[in-house]
């Protein structure tokens, strides 16, 4: 009996001593590796535009090995359906109308707002970009030292395949920051391609040997040969992104790095045509979104959830266990991303998105205000000066032609000057808009205040349901929740100086319009303060 209670002695002593040493060596073993994260975002390519999402006429092997291996997002938006806007958003994890001037086009980024890519420098990542990083506007003036996105790594070059796509070598540039990387630093590299962003070479994807007939062509685009060619030259931009991120992923699972190496891919807004960038339409703002983590993401997943781009900022500072990060108006996608057990009532039931001024297109250099609120089912657009022409003003019926004491006051042209020129389907729509009188409409003519579209049957936005009275309780609850949402998040358009969004300046080019039109200066008459 005693050499029996001897021996569970014995055994209860080896066993905590067991616990202690377990407990030490948790102690002062190595902490977790941080991932590095690669984030790839394309200029102006709208959902579906992937192979992957189903749509023809583009092919995108890598964006598609990407969503396989990790998550495909199917309702992902833009803060804004414009370049710099979008940009400052996802730096910062705010809506547009919580940036000042950085929430307009091609103005300033105020240096008050905190960037998640300086806040992964200082815990510890090597950051770096090639390509397009915010922009276009002015940060230098703003008192950035660099772009808000990071260092700069653009001098590798090459022969582009055509006159549209850039010369920047993305590829051998990511290769030149990963080779300057010091030690084992985890890495955050942002590729902003330039592509598909007009201009495109005309006829570049015939040439290429694609069949434009299988050119996917939304509803609120005529379906003409004309159109589908300029959707092909579009596609084929795309497919020239994908095959740098293609390289990409191949160099990184070459080096040992792609199992520890989050990868997002996206698109700063929609496509370059009418109806669709620079629109709260639905081809605006809706954007492709996958992400992958081999190590740590279950492949194959696809998510319904509705997530804002401005969600990605506290998902990065959350995963590279930045402490102590800035509040933002973002979610953090961490459930999702780790199929954790959530409410989704809890994560988002709506998305916001916005716009300001976009181009120099109206006289004194006002924007067309909108905001929209997105659900599951219906998207309400909130045009707020809705005597304005959304697409720009036509032009004039005598051409304002350029200003020769001005060099950076340029002709009106075509007019319409929020869709982007030069464009086949542009000038397409322009000369045969007796043929289709409402898809015309639709892209160029005066809106609404409100307008309200059924996203399930209607994503090209060609039935306005503002006016059914069936849908007036739909209609009346989303305007309701827009609006709080604004006025919660300090919306200046709510709280009665909305028009500071006029003054701001445009670094961008300048048009012969009537009214203010100095480049890079302050709007005195809408220079209203705080009420």
């Amino acid at each position: 009996m005693k050499k029996i209670k001897l021996l569970v002695i014995m055994l209860t002593a080896f066993g905590s001593i067991a616990v202690i040493i377990a407990w030490k060596e948790k102690q002062t073993a190595a902490p977790a590796k941080r991932p590095n994260i690669l984030f790839v975002i394309a200029d102006d390519q709208s959902y579906p535009y992937a192979s992957i999402y189903g749509a023809k006429g583009v092919q995108t092997p890598a964006f598609d090995a990407v969503a396989k291996s990790g998550i495909l997002f199917n309702n992902a938006f833009a803060a804004a359906p414009q370049c710099s806007p979008s940009r400052a958003a996802i730096l910062t994890g705010k809506n547009i109308w919580q940036l000042e001037e950085a929430g307009t086009h091609s103005s300033y980024f105020p240096k008050k707002f905190q960037v998640f890519t300086n806040l992964l420098e200082n815990a510890g990542y090597r950051i770096g970009y090639t390509g397009k990083p915010w922009g276009p506007g002015n940060w230098k003036d703003a008192g950035w030292e660099r772009n808000p996105v990071g260092p700069e790594f653009n001098s590798k070059k090459l022969q582009p395949p055509t006159k549209g796509i850039s010369n920047i070598d993305y590829f051998e540039n990511f290769v030149d920051f990963y080779n300057q990387r010091k030690g084992d630093k985890p890495f955050f590299f942002w590729f902003g391609a330039n592509e598909p962003h007009r201009v495109y070479e005309e006829g570049s994807a015939r040439k290429a040997g694609k069949n434009i007939q299988e050119a996917f062509v939304p509803g609120f685009l005529p379906n003409d040969a004309v159109v589908q060619s300029d959707i092909e030259d579009y596609a084929l931009e795309i497919e020239w992104f994908d095959t740098q991120l293609g390289k990409m992923i191949d160099f990184l699972k070459q080096k040992g790095e792609l199992e520890n190496t989050m990868i997002v891919v996206t698109s700063d807004n929609g496509m370059p045509f009418p109806s669709a960038k620079a629109n709260l339409m639905e081809y605006g703002s809706h954007v492709p979104l996958a992400v992958s983590w081999p190590s740590k993401i279950k492949g194959g997943a696809t998510s319904d959830d509705l997530v804002s781009l401005i969600d990605l900022a506290p998902t990065f500072l959350d995963i590279a266990g930045v402490k102590d990060a800035p509040a933002m108006t973002g979610k953090n996608l961490h459930d999702i991303l780790f199929n954790k057990s959530f409410n989704k009532t809890n994560y988002r039931t709506c998305v916001l998105t916005g716009r300001e001024r976009h181009t120099h297109a109206r006289p004194d250099d006002v924007g067309y205000p909108s905001r929209a609120i997105r659900t599951d089912s219906f998207l309400l657009i909130w045009n707020i000066k809705p005597d304005r022409w959304p697409a720009g003003d036509p032009p004039p019926d005598n051409e304002e032609k350029p200003d020769p004491a001005n060099k950076d006051i340029k002709a009106i042209g075509v007019g319409y000057n929020d869709i982007d020129d030069p464009s086949p389907t542009k000038l397409f729509m322009l000369e045969n808009r007796n043929r289709w009188p409402d898809l015309f409409d639709d892209g160029f003519a005066k809106r609404e205040e409100i307008q309200l579209f059924n996203i399930r049957n209607d994503a090209a936005c060609l039935n306005n349901l503002a006016n059914d009275k069936s849908y007036t309780a739909i209609k009346d609850a989303l305007k309701d929740k827009l609006q709080q949402l604004l006025t919660e998040q300090h919306d200046p358009r709510m709280l009665g100086y909305g028009d500071i969004f006029e003054s701001y300046p445009r670094f961008g080019l300048m048009r012969n319009f009537p009214g203010f039109k100095e480049r890079g200066k302050y709007n005195p008459a809408y220079q209203n303060k705080k009420n």
